[in-house]
């Protein structure tokens, strides 16, 4: 048996949105699986709205997500006359048609089929014309478009979708559809069809919303004498109100290159969007690219649309709580090696990178990974959270600030002396620093965790994270020093 061939025809009308990411995942998940072919092919058909910047942004965000694919990028525009070819053959056969209604008239047969609780399908009036009252039409200039002719058959025209089991249509209910517009263009019903028959794609995975276009599309395959791949067809992704997500309902928030810059991890978000639709049949979530692999298949993607909890507020948990939580996972239990570029790159953004990080610090780059990583959720954390590891210039929280060294005056002074003593220090270690912090809160007559919960909003600008004393030989005696003696200028 032939190798599976697959597509994903992304339209490129803007970026690269959670739905389509999916449709792409799910593609490369199954050629991987069965060592198929994916083909990428651009359908950007729709001049007034397609652009490079778009077709720019949907590889890139397939290239950031590590969806690769194995022909293409192809241009359905490219492929102009192959459609063109199709739509004549099918005329020349009788499988088409001349339609010369105009909008007005189309427009009163509706409203004259809604009266009457009739179809308000195409009622044929063109279908039937002879070819000399065809020639006449043209000769007196008349516009047309060019329908398909459904067959006139008794019961019904199906397919045995992979998801959703077997989708019948009488024939009764399907209107002649029109393939060609009047000024020449094929649409994308005839376009799709042609493409897939040239790329010999053997299977259709993508989205339920284009069921309406399938029993269609089935009868071009047997007009055009082409076998009819597998279809599979994948429930929608909704939002909590169950509206389809969309570009322009959502904006950036449904964009891949949204995750992308808020720090998601690009196996992380893969994790998550292969849950929007699809179950293991166990109680999984967390999956290697090796375990997904492995476990994907048709016969489990969901058959009922699934939830993208998209909502707004805090940026560290501006999404779907699983993403984040997926997220998480892997940002805090990956090997650091694998963490340490990715971390990198954030720190350049933000203008934080020292290029000894990759030489004589690298191994102090990696423990400070390591040693940060448990509290944060995105990457970007690395320099909002972290920023004090990688920086002098760093803010501290009003929360912390209010709790943990303005309710206690006593700080300004007590702090600047534990400095001294921690510069006087030969070995500053977890060990002697922590011992010399316990004598500066005995001295002072507080409790220990008034002078180390004031050290850490004074050195981190945060109000939790990792051991005190891990933090202070992470971040470094002259660092530390110089730090707590600016305790003073907090107050006002």
């Amino acid at each position: 048996m032939p190798h599976p061939r697959l597509r994903f025809p992304p339209s490129p009308t803007g970026y690269l949105h959670i739905g389509g990411a999916r449709t792409a995942l799910y593609n490369w998940l199954y050629v991987k699986k069965t060592g198929g072919t994916l083909v990428l092919r651009i359908e950007d058909t729709d001049t007034d709205r397609s652009s490079e910047e778009s077709i720019a942004g949907i590889i890139e965000g397939l290239e950031w997500l590590g969806i690769d694919w194995d022909e293409g990028p192809y241009f359905q525009t490219d492929f102009s006359a192959d459609h063109r070819r199709a739509a004549d053959k099918l005329l020349q056969e009788g499988k088409a048609y001349r339609c010369f209604c105009t909008r007005e008239e189309l427009e009163k047969k509706r409203e004259a089929a809604l009266a009457a609780k009739q179809n308000v399908g195409y009622d044929g009036t063109c279908r039937h014309l002879s070819e000399d009252q065809v020639e006449g039409k043209l000769e007196a200039g008349l516009d047309s478009v060019l329908r398909f002719k459904v067959p006139e058959r008794q019961g019904k025209i199906g397919y045995h979708d992979e998801v959703l089991g077997r989708i019948e249509s009488s024939y009764a209910e399907i209107d002649d559809f029109v393939i060609v517009r009047s000024n020449g263009s094929p649409l994308y019903l005839l376009c799709n069809v042609v493409d897939d028959i040239r790329d010999r794609i053997s299977h259709v995975v993508r989205g339920q919303d284009h069921m309406t276009n399938t029993i269609k599309q089935l009868l071009l395959y047997e007009a055009l004498g082409a076998p009819v791949p597998i279809f599979a067809h994948m429930p929608l992704t909704l939002d909590t109100k169950k509206a389809k997500i969309s570009k322009r309902s959502h904006g950036e928030i449904v964009a891949v290159q949204f995750y992308r810059d808020n720090g998601f991890l690009p196996w992380a978000f893969n994790n998550f969007l292969v849950l929007l639709g699809w179950s293991p049949g166990d109680d999984r979530e967390i999956f290697s690219r090796e375990e997904l692999i492995e476990a994907f298949s048709l016969d489990r993607i969901n058959k009922s649309a699934s939830i993208f909890n998209y909502r707004k507020g805090d940026p560290k948990f501006f999404t779907d709580p699983k993403a984040i939580a997926i997220n998480e996972h892997y940002l805090r239990t990956i090997p650091v090696e694998e963490l340490a570029p990715q971390v990198r790159e954030v720190l350049i953004d933000h203008g934080l990178w020292h290029d000894d990080y990759d030489g004589a610090r690298h191994r102090w780059f990696l423990d400070t990974i390591e040693l940060i990583r448990s509290r944060f959720h995105v990457l970007t954390d690395f320099a909002t959270m972290g920023r004090a590891y990688f920086s002098d210039e760093y803010e501290i929280e009003e929360k912390p600030l209010n709790k943990n060294v303005l309710k206690h005056p006593g700080l300004k002074q007590w702090l600047p002396e534990l400095a001294d003593d921690y510069e006087k220090l030969s070995d500053f270690s977890v060990e002697h620093t922590e011992k010399l912090a316990r004598v500066c809160a005995e001295q002072a007559g507080v409790k220990p965790g008034v002078i180390i919960n004031g050290m850490r909003t004074v050195v981190t600008g945060q109000l939790a994270g990792p051991s005190m004393f891990d933090i202070l030989v992470t971040i470094g005696q002259e660092k530390v020093v110089s730090r707590l003696k600016k305790t003073p200028q907090l107050y006002p």
